[in-house]
């Protein structure tokens, strides 16, 4: 049934979430200075200090971010040809889930890449 799929799908959300923590270690400060709202920046980092940790080991959090994504687009890769069930309603439910977790690891990377920008980028092309 989706047994198959779930590996896959497991791993396109834990890709997600790895994406989301460089998402706020980097790239939501960037973008709320440059939008000039700096206190705000301020009090996240005066409410959730860990904010700071995730930034000082931040080529840690994108590597590996970006080794989740890889493991998780080629398990996608090579899930693709899988068979679903015969039985219409499993069928579905896996065609629905391959969906999700295509949906789920393009998300995770259009994240990443928000991240990586404002990380490692946008002080040259911004600065």
């Amino acid at each position: 049934m989706q047994n198959a799929q779930r590996p896959t799908s497991a791993l396109a959300w834990l890709a997600l979430f790895t994406s989301f923590g460089t998402l706020i270690c980097c790239a939501l400060p960037a973008i709320l200075v440059t939008l000039g709202v700096g206190a705000v920046v301020a009090g996240m980092v005066t409410t959730l200090p860990q904010i700071v940790a995730i930034s000082i080991y931040k080529d840690y959090v994108f590597a590996g971010a970006g080794v989740l994504l890889l493991i998780a687009a080629a398990a996608r890769f090579a899930a693709r040809n899988a068979p679903c069930p015969a039985d219409p309603a499993a069928a579905d439910a896996c065609r629905r889930l391959r969906g999700v977790s295509g949906w789920t690891l393009a998300t995770a990377g259009i994240v990443y890449g928000v991240g990586f920008f404002f990380a490692y980028v946008a002080i040259y092309v911004l600065g």
